[in-house]
């Protein structure tokens, strides 16, 4: 279609004709060419978008993208539908977004697994989350949040590593999968405080918080939300904020900081796109995408659960994942992560 407009556009152009003339007709050209472009931001999205979510239901991440998706469908008169994929840390779902059509109708909520910590503990990994997907903006941070089981005889992280050195081995703590934020969260707590501990992956964050307020596993460290109910029931003891300050929602729960200097191991989230996604509609996306989460009521809420706004520009998301798979490649070699 555009190369019929073209050759129509085009005068017959001979020896004599003008500079004035050809310059007129290169600036139409440039013009038409740029027209799809703006065009599909102009009528994105024109059906429902699938928003998918790297883990099962119940966990920080659904938690999160179920909050954005209602956000853009109320601004875009679309529906967001939210897809679980879980699976290999994220990797399956990841894997899928990335072959998916580069038009916008696809997203993921790509997290510190999927885009920083997977690459450096799956040795097959199908995708690289610096080439497969463009990043589109960041949207959270969220402090992890290390609880125990009542049953477990510790009431403070200088308590739990000291009760770790005597029984090596021999805590089991769960998380909703390999690579996932719970994962790398004690793994990087069990380096800073040399202790060794046993991982018991899930299907999941719900499953996985399941089995420790039954028992079956003593401990985890995951995402706040998923958590502080269950802490305020007395179910869970908290122990401490991965986070370098406490929260002012919850002043008497202490930093692990504050016995490990200088510990820090949230967990972020950040939407992202198949790579070729065009930019007008990255773009718009990440326009609307900051103005929903920095919404009052947006900001509040996940205040309450111990996460904050954070979102940027596409370029300096695509940077700090950049910045993350470097600092998580230390610790998954110095910690022998690994994942067949």
């Amino acid at each position: 279609m555009f190369d019929k407009a073209i050759t129509t556009l085009l005068p017959r152009l001979n020896g004599r004709a003008s500079r004035r003339e050809f310059l007129r007709t290169a600036g139409g050209i440039a013009a038409l060419t740029a027209m799809p472009s703006a065009l599909l931001a102009d009528q994105y999205p024109s059906r429902n978008v699938t928003f998918v979510v790297p883990f099962p239901p119940g966990g920080t991440p659904d938690i999160l993208t179920r909050l954005l998706g209602r956000k853009l469908g109320e601004v875009y008169g679309r529906t967001f539908v939210i897809e679980n994929r879980g699976g290999a840390g994220g990797s399956i779902a990841a894997e899928a977004v990335a072959r998916a059509a580069a038009d916008g109708y696809t997203l993921m909520m790509g997290h510190i697994g999927t885009l920083a910590v997977n690459v450096s503990i799956y040795p097959k990994l199908a995708y690289d989350p610096r080439r497969s997907f463009v990043p589109v903006s960041s949207v959270a941070k969220v402090n992890n949040l290390l609880v125990v089981n009542p049953s477990l005889p510790v009431n403070s992280v200088a308590e739990l590593i000291d009760y770790a050195r005597k029984n090596p081995k021999k805590l089991n703590y769960s998380s909703g999968g390999n690579g996932s934020a719970a994962h790398i969260a004690m793994a990087a707590f069990a380096d800073a405080a040399k202790i060794e501990m046993t991982h018991v992956p899930y299907r999941g964050t719900a499953p996985s918080v399941t089995d420790l307020l039954a028992g079956q596993v003593q401990l985890t460290m995951t995402g706040t939300p998923a958590v502080i109910g269950h802490v305020h029931a007395g179910k869970l003891r908290a122990l401490g904020l991965s986070g370098l300050k406490r929260l002012a929602s919850e002043p008497n729960i202490p930093t692990i900081a504050e016995t490990l200097p200088g510990f820090e191991a949230n967990q972020w989230y950040g939407v992202v796109a198949p790579a070729g996604t065009p930019d007008a509609i990255v773009r718009q996306l990440n326009e609307d995408i900051r103005k929903a989460m920095s919404a009052p009521d947006v900001v509040d809420l996940l205040a309450r659960d111990g996460a904050e706004v954070w979102v940027g520009s596409p370029e300096e998301f695509r940077a700090y994942i950049a910045q993350e798979i470097d600092r998580w490649a230390d610790l998954v070699h110095r910690a022998n992560i690994r994942v067949d």
